[in-house]
């Protein structure tokens, strides 16, 4: 069993929280987030923190309450410091370039992709081969860099591909005769 919910969440200075009987509201320096609360779950204010326990003893309603602290501790993190993935090309020819709400991708196929980026997650490409995708919603940033990574992920023989930067391909031998 998981004991996250125990741990209070800290609101920075900066960070202001609106509770509600069935929303959260973080407000920070880049921006708003909204989180629909679950009935399951109650949420309390201790001076510069937030405390989570289920509103009953049952077991939906402690996996609930941890749910709902990872992710209003994600909203937090997001309005005051944001999220960032970055995504790095790995192949002869394959580039990306940032345009306002778009994403030009060129990855070897007979066209290029265009992906349109969704409503508050910004892209940047400081090289040709790499991405940085940011935001404050840190589910949409995850969301955005897999869509991108799914054009062309990485192969096993050659490792070429659209990888996370993290991220470590194990490469296959070559097939012998």
């Amino acid at each position: 069993m998981s004991r996250v919910a125990r741990i209070p969440v800290p609101v920075p200075a900066g960070v202001d929280v609106q509770l509600s009987a069935d929303t959260i509201s973080t407000k920070g320096p880049l921006g708003t987030l909204n989180q629909r609360i679950n009935p399951l779950v109650r949420i309390t204010r201790n001076g510069a923190e937030l405390v989570f326990e289920g509103a009953d003893e049952s077991r939906e309603a402690r996996a609930m309450s941890g749910t709902y602290r990872a992710l209003v501790a994600n909203m937090v993190t997001g309005v005051s410091k944001g999220f960032e993935k970055k995504l790095m090309l790995v192949g002869t020819g394959y580039r990306a370039q940032a345009q306002g709400a778009n994403l030009n991708l060129s990855l070897g196929f007979s066209h290029p992709v265009v992906y349109k980026l969704p409503e508050g997650v910004k892209a940047e490409t400081p090289v040709q081969t790499e991405i940085l995708i940011k935001g404050s919603d840190r589910q949409k940033v995850g969301q955005v860099a897999a869509e991108i990574r799914a054009y062309r992920p990485p192969e096993p023989y050659k490792g070429k591909g659209v990888r996370y930067s993290n991220e470590i391909v194990a490469l296959k031998e070559v097939k012998k005769k």
